[in-house]
């Protein structure tokens, strides 16, 4: 029974295993939302009841879903064993890197890569630009969180007392002088566009566009930026810019795992 006589069923119907595997990786999407009945799930397949039935349960017997009493099925702790593993063998710098260097030939900028390290932005790569422009961040240099694009979108799933905690400190330590509610209103901005500016705040005009980079939990992991002189970066183009920075953060997140729905 279960995959082996789906199998069967499907070879004599000329479609071979293929199309079996496929059926099971549907039945496993079709859970990803929440707990489902058999007969939404079958309707959200287009599958008969017994189909659905069949590769259900040959998935429970595998631990890749599980049946959950009146409410239905839900994933199974074989994909929660699976999505760690892969987790950890998922390195950021390589999976963002072909991503990273298609950005820099797009925009011709500098582009970076950083992870958040406690209250600091630590970068972890950087594709030099094709302007004569010395932009003089380091793979390895850690920088304020706050007065640079890379470290607010690091930051801008957090709330309004961690963002002042952390301006207050940085103003403290010599960062970039900016007015306490100017700042706190471009940071609500930025939260609630998805993306972040450095507007001359780190470097001596530098301007950047950045965006986060989420895992397969829809935690901000990473971030992303592009960086160039002030001339090269007015206000139109930086809002322009706003749409690659976003699609290749977002091409990164889906290699780790995430998924927009």
């Amino acid at each position: 029974m279960g995959v082996m006589t789906s199998m069967a069923e499907d070879q004599k119907n000329g479609t071979g295993g293929s199309q079996t595997l496929l059926r099971g990786l549907d039945v496993i999407e079709a859970c990803a939302d929440g707990p489902i009945q058999l007969a939404a799930l079958a309707d959200k397949l287009g599958l008969t009841r017994s189909t659905t039935h069949r590769l259900a349960n040959a998935l429970i017997d595998r631990r890749y879903l599980a049946s959950v009493p009146r409410r239905g099925y839900t994933l199974g702790p074989e994909l929660l064993k699976l999505g760690f593993l892969a987790q950890r063998q998922t390195d950021v710098v390589q999976t963002a890197r072909p991503h990273l260097e298609e950005l820099a030939k797009l925009s011709g900028d500098t582009v970076h890569l950083g992870v958040l390290d406690h209250d600091r932005a630590l970068y972890l790569d950087k594709i030099a630009g094709q302007r004569r422009i010395d932009i003089r961040s380091r793979i390895g240099d850690r920088h304020p969180l706050t007065s640079t694009g890379l470290g607010k979108a690091l930051l801008i799933d957090d709330k309004p007392p961690r963002w002042l905690a952390l301006f207050e400190q940085d103003q403290a330590a010599g960062a970039f002088p900016i007015e306490r509610d100017l700042w706190l209103e471009r940071m609500k901005t930025y939260a609630a566009s998805g993306h972040a500016f450095d507007l001359e705040e780190n470097e001596d005009a530098i301007r950047c566009v950045a965006a986060p980079v989420r895992d397969s939990s829809g935690r901000i992991v990473a971030a992303i930026s592009v960086s160039s002189a002030a001339q090269y970066m007015d206000d139109e183009r930086i809002q322009a810019l706003v749409v690659d920075v976003r699609q290749t953060a977002e091409a990164i997140a889906r290699d780790l795992g995430w998924s927009d729905r």
